[in-house]
């Protein structure tokens, strides 16, 4: 027997438009490429998105066509997660931090045909052109009507869509079409394209919206987001998606990430939640720090893509009054785990709760996770075993663009995260798999260690590597990038570290370096930092 409810698509497009129509006043503020402050509402965004969505129907796309977006956040690349996706179009954010053989690689094998772009990103755009096989044209977006002088062809945004009217029915179609591609970041091989659903991406938004993912929401709260994650990591962090469903204000920083800017904008807009990597949290917080500044109005602050050290998590809740939440996730799989605290934490003493913050949340409904052996046997959910962490369900990466994924044989996505699972559902991510360390038979954690260094007050950046010892197979070894002005030496870092952790996992040296290589996500690029340090080799006492 069939139930006799109505039934309907879940549609990216449903979000705006209940956005427009519920929410509609609600302002979108953003700082554009050019350096103002442009202003609109929901209501507005909805109707440029449907005239954007006429106008590429008239510049030929096509449901299924792909259209890159090579750009920062700003209200311009918020509509196109509408107004491309909605048409039944893909949407392909393109990230322009890689490097121009992998920018080439993508649009190409993603077979983009227009490209949406900003006055950040046109040198790129001018540079890889030539090499592009399936684009048809450039789109400049700009509060500017008219582009600038270039080698490309540009065409208008603003007059584009001003050649439109609105009057426009969003099309209904199979809700398992794609809407978004996302590439990963490619630092040990071609870039892999992660093709999201407009059916997950509604899971995932909702699920991303609920009132527990991080502590603190009240009902009838004005929230205002700022996704600080670029809008081409992981649909900034789905808050393009969440913000106009819950009905919270939107700010966009545009391009420019530094504290002294986002500080600015986050006080002028009363920012209540924001969200972002470590990194970005930390020279913020130097920056109020230094300057004896505050941000009120900021409740929560979200953090993910790298577990973040406790000298910051105790800095923003204790001198700044603001919630912190992790979560956990990749391209392949988003919102996944919620931020807040296991029942009955609220009450818990300070220190338990940071300790559990410091966690990378617990896993959300509609999602499974499990961790495996080596040899893929499952191992305990009891916070003490640890293994290959492995996802499964309908916000996970079944494959890849015109290439399989990760899967074990029974269909979980191998995640290439070493983690613990609890039984209260809480994820501790314990390493990348290809991070850990492998001394004498056990495993040491590289992140572990690189935290409890973070703690130093001279510390600025920390990362560990496993170099060769010739009876251990690998040591640790930690690579430091001292905070300006501050002075530590290799005996005072190894005795601070000393009463944090075993002996056994004490680095045995620690190298110098006035900066680390990073990835085009913001992380710290291990495999260059091998190569750094390839011809290290631990001496350190049996």
């Amino acid at each position: 027997m069939q139930g006799l409810m109505m039934d309907a698509p879940l549609m990216i497009s449903s979000l705006l438009e209940h956005a427009a129509r519920v929410h509609g006043p609600t302002a979108i503020v953003s700082r554009t490429i050019e350096g103002g402050i442009h202003r609109t509402t929901y209501a507005e965004a909805h109707s440029r998105a449907k005239r954007l969505a006429k106008a590429l129907a008239r510049l030929g796309v096509q449901p299924g066509d792909r259209v890159g977006s090579l750009a920062w956040n700003t209200h311009h690349h918020f509509e196109l997660f509408y107004g491309v996706s909605g048409s039944g179009a893909v949407l392909h954010t393109i990230n322009p931090r890689l490097f121009d053989e992998q920018l080439v690689y993508i649009a190409n094998h993603a077979e983009d045909s227009w490209i949406c772009l900003d006055g950040a990103t046109l040198a790129i755009a001018e540079r890889i052109a030539p090499q592009l096989t399936t684009v048809k044209g450039w789109i400049y977006m700009s509060v500017e009507p008219e582009p600038p002088a270039s080698k490309l062809k540009l065409l208008s945004y603003e007059r584009l869509i001003a050649a439109e009217d609105d009057r426009y029915a969003w099309p209904l179609f199979d809700e398992r079409q794609a809407s978004t591609i996302c590439y990963t970041s490619g630092t040990t091989g071609q870039p892999k394209g992660v093709v999201n659903t407009h059916r997950s991406t509604l899971l995932s938004a909702l699920t991303m919206s609920t009132a527990d993912m991080i502590g603190g929401y009240r009902s009838g709260m004005r929230e205002i987001a700022m996704p600080i994650a670029p809008m081409f990591h992981g649909n900034g962090w789905q808050m393009v998606y969440t913000a106009p469903l819950s009905g919270q204000g939107l700010v966009l920083p545009g391009r420019n990430f530094e504290p002294e800017k986002l500080h600015e904008l986050m006080a002028q807009e009363g920012v209540t939640l924001a969200a972002c990597v470590p990194t970005v949290w930390m020279t913020l917080v130097d920056h109020m720090d230094r300057h004896g500044l505050a941000l009120p109005a900021l409740r929560a602050a979200l953090v993910a893509g790298t577990k973040p050290p406790r000298s910051l998590v105790e800095a923003l809740e204790r001198r700044y009054g603001v919630e912190v939440g992790q979560c956990w996730g990749m391209t392949e799989a988003l919102g996944v785990t919620k931020c807040s605290m296991p029942p009955g934490m609220a009450d818990a003493p300070f220190e338990q709760r940071v300790e559990q913050k410091l966690r990378q949340g617990r896993v959300a409904f509609g999602t499974r996770l499990r961790i495996v052996d080596d040899g893929g046997r499952e191992l305990p959910h009891d916070g003490d075993a640890y293994g290959h962490l492995q996802a499964r369900g309908p916000l996970i990466a079944a494959g890849y663009l015109k290439q399989p994924a990760a899967l074990s044989e029974d269909g979980w996505l191998q995640t290439g995260d070493v983690a613990r699972l609890r039984p209260d559902g809480t994820v501790e991510i314990v390493d990348r798999s290809k991070d850990v360390i492998k001394s004498g038979g056990e495993w040491i954690s590289s992140v572990a260690i690189e935290n409890a260094a973070m703690g130093h007050p001279a510390v600025a950046q920390a990362a560990v590597i496993g170099v060769a010892h010739p009876r251990w197979q690998e040591r640790p070894l930690l690579v430091v990038v001292r905070r300006e002005g501050r002075e530590v030496g290799k005996q005072e870092l190894l005795e601070f570290l000393r009463p944090q952790m075993a002996s056994w996992w004490l680095p045995d040296d620690v190298g110098f370096v006035d900066t680390l290589p990073m990835t085009a996500t913001g992380k710290i690029h291990k495999v260059t930092l091998r190569e750094q340090f390839r011809d290290f080799v631990s001496q350190a006492a049996d």
